[in-house]
């Protein structure tokens, strides 16, 4: 695999330093897991800073971004396909219709559940973020390389 890796393995004694970057990973070196939490974090502050004067936070851009795509869907199945708690998309929801980015109106079909769509704003507004993501996607790419970010995007695909 090309993707580089940038850590470096230490014999897992601290020197003292309050930065924490001496201290070693040991085995955590090797972990996939560990590695790929790292990186989300990264690509998450990348996000939340690249897209900071629009207040959009990342799964906030999912959840408008897969409304955008299927208006009319419900809750539950953007809360299904995304993996979000029902409960915390409630909120997520709810912050975004405070916005007027998101309206929920009542399904024809199931008296329970609600359709949800993006209102004029939230189109428009999703036009804007979408700039911005994809300015942040070039930062991922000056990170880790183009070719990189297109392997990395190959070997996730199946867990989307």
């Amino acid at each position: 695999m090309a993707i580089r890796r940038r850590a470096r393995a230490t014999n897992g004694r601290a020197s003292g330093g309050d930065t924490g970057d001496d201290v070693g990973l040991d085995a955590l070196v090797g972990h996939a897991g560990y590695a790929v939490r790292r990186f989300q974090l990264w690509i998450f502050q990348d996000f939340i800073k690249t897209l900071a004067a629009v207040d959009i936070r990342p799964t906030q851009y999912s959840v408008m971004t897969v409304i955008g795509a299927n208006p009319g869907l419900s809750q539950m199945a953007v809360a299904k396909r995304l993996g979000i708690e029902r409960a915390r998309l409630v909120h997520l929801l709810d912050s975004l219709e405070e916005r007027d980015f998101v309206s929920r109106i009542p399904s024809a079909t199931d008296r329970r559940s609600h359709a949800l769509h993006l209102t004029a704003r939230g189109r428009t507004a999703l036009a804007q973020f979408r700039r911005l993501a994809a300015e942040h996607e070039r930062h991922v790419a000056e990170k880790i390389g183009k070719e990189n970010r297109e392997q990395l995007l190959q070997i996730l695909a199946g867990f989307t």
